[in-house]
């Protein structure tokens, strides 16, 4: 097919802002953008990775702004994400929290400074390669979040926090397209990341070792050895820092036992890790705070909803109970295992998304 192309003077035309990691998704963001005739501009993000793979995305994403032929700023995000992302994940592993920084990223670091470049250059939209689609039912009507069209790569757990302010001027090209078709049309297209893998990593932890990550930020830090304590309070093994765990975890625990045991629960007060077996996983329901809502909740409808505890849990059918503005609960109607503190339970309606707190504990 060639390069993109579009109607160069639409009557429709937007100026649209889209975020060029470089990868298949964000390259067709801008492409599919480009082909109806907006006039599309690159925002590419440096981001805290090692010196080799942030100097191979800024090639990637100056290779795909050419073969799109639009142009492309570059921004360096390293300081930000050091204050606002990096140092507050690390000290959540310390204090026995298992931290999502995807969640807390797109809301305060990416859309925020993509918005902020919006407004400073004067776009219409701001777009983005996540697999989300949002509705608008008018100008001053508040804009609603959903689920994306294909189930296995809908994002909208990761983007639940965004703000009104923020979805109001973004648009997901890709919501309802499925990842088959993207890959398909990226091809036809001659899209230069068309068969590069999925990247699967958290953008600033070198193959994932997050263990290693946080030791080497706290080189001065005595990570305390400590029990590891059964439900009936014996202590059956030692621990060298709860930061090494998580609930759930089964591997690592070294306690010889002739069924495994599994992480239930961290306690960084008594620096102690506690066990149980599979079955002491599971929990009837989950606390959350500091609850985000896309749009101004309503009171009725609460009892058959489902909630998601992690990106990869199975949305499970339950009641949500608020107990303050920005404190809930949400009762399952069958207990789920492993509710991990430090993650976010994001409630549903079907496929809209109504919001999501920061999980504090199981109940």
């Amino acid at each position: 097919m060639g390069h993109p192309s579009g109607p160069a003077n639409s009557s429709n035309s937007l100026k649209i802002l889209v975020a060029l990691s470089g990868g298949v998704d964000s390259s067709m963001a801008a492409a599919l953008l480009k082909v109806a005739g907006h006039r599309v501009h690159g925002l590419h993000f440096v981001l805290p990775s090692p010196a080799d793979i942030s100097q191979k995305r800024i090639a990637k994403a100056k290779e795909i702004a050419e073969y799109l032929q639009v142009p492309l700023t570059i921004t360096d995000l390293r300081p930000i994400f050091e204050t606002e992302l990096i140092a507050p994940f690390v000290d959540a592993y310390l204090e026995g929290l298992t931290p999502n920084p995807c969640v807390r990223c797109n809301p305060l670091i990416k859309f925020e400074q993509m918005y902020r470049h919006l407004k400073t250059l004067q776009f219409d939209f701001m777009a983005t390669g996540h697999y989300v689609r949002i509705r608008r039912k008018g100008r001053n009507s508040p804009v609603t979040l959903w689920r994306g069209k294909d189930r296995q790569k809908d994002q909208s757990y990761f983007l639940h926090r965004l703000s009104q302010q923020q979805l109001a001027k973004t648009i997901f090209p890709l919501g309802h397209m499925t990842k088959a078709q993207i890959r398909s049309q990226a091809r036809k297209m001659g899209i230069p990341s068309s068969e590069d893998p999925e990247s699967q990593e958290i953008c600033f932890i070198p193959n994932m070792d997050y263990r290693h990550f946080i030791e080497s930020r706290k080189k001065n830090a005595s990570f305390q050895k400590g029990p590891i304590i059964n439900l009936k309070g014996e202590t059956v093994g030692e621990h060298s820092g709860i930061h090494r765990f998580t609930v759930g975890q089964r591997h690592g625990l070294g306690i010889a036992s002739s069924r495994p045991y599994y992480v239930k629960a961290l306690k960084p007060e008594g620096n102690c890790v506690i066990v149980g077996r599979r079955e002491d996983l599971f929990s009837s329901g989950v606390a959350a705070t500091d609850f985000h809502w896309i749009t101004p909740f309503d009171p009725d409808g609460l009892d058959s909803l489902s909630g998601q505890v992690r990106y990869r849990h199975k949305p499970a059918g339950g009641r949500l109970a608020i107990d303050a503005s920005r404190r809930v609960r949400f009762i399952f109607h069958q207990p789920q295992t492993a509710i991990t503190p430090g993650q976010a339970l994001v409630c549903y309606d079907g496929d809209r998304v109504l919001g999501g707190g920061w999980i504090v504990a199981d109940i």
